[in-house]
């Protein structure tokens, strides 16, 4: 279990592009589980939309790319590293993700070669699959 100050040290990322607030469970090479408490005083939700406030599904993967990330830094260390996006597939938006939902977000490990990671996400709203995708991302030096 890791909390936001442990998370704070992994990834770069700060308010309000932080998407996740709390690891409940991470397995170092093969999967780990996040959580994010989506609340109305979330930025985007200004701009989408004020009238009916929908979480974007780009900030849902976002959210998913980060536990990722927790979990490449957990299996190899993350000392002078970070973790760039190469690609995203089978991105599927299947249930709108609105204030008050509490997201969970499991990530495993399909692939591993190099600094080459290939993960497969699943973000869930009381067990039900909001979004899913796969997506591809490379752990390198923090200055490229």
């Amino acid at each position: 279990m890791m909390d936001i100050k442990e998370i704070q040290k992994l990834l770069p990322h700060r308010y309000p592009f932080l998407l996740v607030d709390r690891i409940i469970e991470i397995v170092p090479a093969t999967k780990a589980v996040g959580i994010k408490n989506v609340t109305m005083n979330e930025e985007f939700f200004r701009g989408h939309f004020p009238d009916q406030p929908i979480m974007p599904g780009v900030l849902i993967i976002e959210a998913l790319a980060q536990v990722a990330g927790i979990l490449a830094f957990k299996t190899e260390g993350a000392a002078g590293k970070a973790v760039y996006f190469m690609s995203i597939e089978r991105a599927k938006f299947r249930k709108p993700v609105v204030p008050g939902d509490q997201l969970r977000l499991d990530v495993s490990i399909l692939q591993h070669r190099g600094s080459v990671w290939k993960f497969s996400g699943n973000a869930l709203v009381e067990d039900k699959i909001a979004a899913e995708a796969e997506f591809t991302a490379m752990v390198a030096d923090r200055e490229i």
